[in-house]
């Protein structure tokens, strides 16, 4: 456990070595248990009559204003800020009293040197930002898929939560309730973590641009992946299905893809800081869909690679045509 004043930045070589092995330890041992789990018929017990149809919709709909920034440069907290700006200002999206949930990628117990989960320094601002504007309570959840309190800790979001004051939700069955989409294929009695989701006013989701070996890669709409229970690796074989009926179950307030380093290759884990590409953007949207295709071009593929960013905007949850947003560009100089 890191203390509680203890800081969010990178770990030191000596320390990233120490912690990365620890990490690859803990990930093989959960790969290895996940397929020795392997569920094909999904959760018992769940009264499919008292299933949710969804988490809400969170988003400002067809409020005025910018609805999408790209800010290039290397601090994560000078591309937010500029790029917060540059749509309005956090005002725009939290307003005093809101209770607002921060969606984190913190699958994996990987420092965040890795690049393969929420880099603690955006976590920070952006929840810092949120209290700024008046938030009453932040919250930052994920179901993780190695133990969740290890990924909190060594990832460093917990200590980016507690420097700021943000609660973080440590994923418990209560947590869970079954969801039922209209017209859905695999979200069928399902359970999904909706306990994170009480008296939430606000969704705002944090994923970093990854490479993913069975989706093509890993950005908003697959961080949204983090809110079902259950076995959820029976999905796997149908994965861009899964992805775009997750997109359904919330439409967040707004969306922040963090391609300041980007994992290019052995995704979603990575390993080896070889993997890594310093790409230096960050992209702040009102539609995680238009976001995710612009990181497709962090990660030089195109649409075709991803099939779900597509199924999603057949769906009504976005567009893929990130220039029909007609985005604010921006060079933060930092």
């Amino acid at each position: 456990m890191e203390p509680e004043n203890a800081s969010p930045n990178n770990p030191g070589r000596r320390d990233f070595l120490k912690r990365a092995a620890g990490a690859s330890a803990v990930a093989v041992g959960a790969l290895g248990l996940g397929f020795a789990l392997l569920d094909t018929k999904g959760p018992a017990g769940l009264p499919e009559q008292k299933a949710l149809s969804g988490l809400g919709d969170f988003s400002l709909k067809d409020a005025p204003g910018p609805r999408m920034a790209i800010a290039r440069g290397q601090n994560r907290a000078a591309a937010f800020e500029q790029g917060i700006k540059a749509l309005g200002g956090m005002e725009t999206f939290v307003t005093r009293g809101d209770r607002v949930l921060l969606k984190v990628n913190a699958a994996f117990a990987s420092p965040a040197i890795m690049g393969a989960t929420t880099h603690p320094e955006l976590l920070a601002v952006v929840a810092g930002a949120c209290l700024k504007a008046g938030a009453a309570h932040v919250a930052i959840a994920d179901n993780p898929i190695n133990n969740p309190e290890n990924c909190f800790e060594l990832t460093g979001l917990a200590a980016a939560a507690r420097q700021v004051g943000a609660h973080i939700i440590i994923p418990r069955p209560a947590h869970f309730v079954p969801a039922t989409l209209p017209q859905g294929k695999l979200i069928v009695n399902w359970p999904v973590m909706a306990g994170a989701f009480t008296r939430v006013t606000k969704l705002i989701a944090l994923a970093p641009v990854k490479d993913h070996a069975r989706a093509g890669a890993s950005m908003l709409l697959k961080n949204m992946y983090g809110l079902l229970g259950g076995r959820r690796n029976v999905f796997h074989q149908d994965i861009n299905t899964i992805i775009t009926e997750v997109s359904r179950l919330t439409r967040p307030t707004l969306s922040v893809l963090d391609g300041t380093v980007s994992m290019m290759t052995n995704g979603p884990t990575g390993g080896s800081l070889s993997d890594l590409k310093e790409t230096n953007t960050l992209i702040l949207s009102r539609d995680p869909v238009a976001a995710d295709a612009y990181g497709l071009t962090l990660l030089g593929r195109g649409q075709d690679a991803v099939p779900y960013i597509r199924m999603a905007q057949d769906l009504g949850m976005g567009t893929a045509d990130y220039a029909s947003l007609n985005p604010i560009f921006l060079d933060t100089g930092a």
